[in-house]
């Protein structure tokens, strides 16, 4: 679901021209790793919806060996890219790609320990953010996190003017797709909190205007 570009044809063969590599994902995947340390549970299996290129999955799954690292992305050309990735990684916490639409409720039927959804709802539809709450709802159990990564507006709301990077991000997008753009936190933690899902953390990362959102599921459902 990233944007991304194609790498080029290398000496690895078939593997590299497949691969996909996205800057954002290379300059904020240390910082996401640091922030994960204090939500993520020791053991168990992480379920990250929209992997994109995989360089985070690969990433993340080196840094948390005692966790299952298993990707998803509806796009088929971004499972090649992730199935590259983990073949030069050899990690045997991650597992190959899961074919997985956010909108489409078959993937609530799945369990984890923890879902992570890294760089997705400003570049699709409201609907998928949406789709993961109510998912989110579904597939974990009390206390399990859902960590949401991504540019967020502040406390101002979805009216709010942004400025700098966010201003840019969302003139870019809009322009692709009015239904695309830089999604308010504050609307984010009320429908999760209709959802049963309580906010636990919400962590300004470097990139400007990014923030990781942490939320863990309630006792009891709404």
């Amino acid at each position: 679901m990233h944007g991304a570009r194609v790498a080029q044809p290398g000496p690895r063969g078939q593997d590299a021209a497949v691969k996909r590599t996205a800057q954002a994902a290379l300059r904020n995947r240390a910082a996401i790793a640091a922030a994960l340390r204090d939500v993520l549970p020791p053991s168990g299996l992480v379920l990250e919806l929209g992997s994109g290129t995989g360089e985070h999955a690969v990433f993340l799954a080196r840094a948390f060996p005692g966790l299952g690292w298993q990707p998803s992305d509806p796009d088929p050309l971004a499972r090649d890219s992730i199935r590259a990735w983990s073949a030069e990684a050899r990690l045997p916490n991650l597992l190959p790609p899961l074919d997985l639409d956010v909108t489409a409720s078959a993937w609530t039927a799945r369990r984890a320990d923890a879902l992570l959804c890294l760089n997705v709802l400003h570049v699709t539809p409201p609907a998928v953010e949406a789709a993961l709450l109510a998912g989110a709802a579904a597939v974990l159990a009390p206390g399990d996190p859902l960590a949401v990564y991504g540019p967020f507006t502040g406390s101002g709301g979805a009216g709010r003017e942004l400025r700098g990077r966010l201003a840019r991000l969302q003139a870019t997008l809009t322009t692709h797709d009015p239904a695309l753009g830089v999604r308010d936190a504050v609307a984010l933690t009320a429908a999760a909190r209709a959802h049963g899902l309580v906010p636990v953390l919400d962590l300004a990362m470097p990139e400007e205007g990014d923030r990781l959102l942490v939320f863990r599921r309630n006792a009891q459902r709404p």
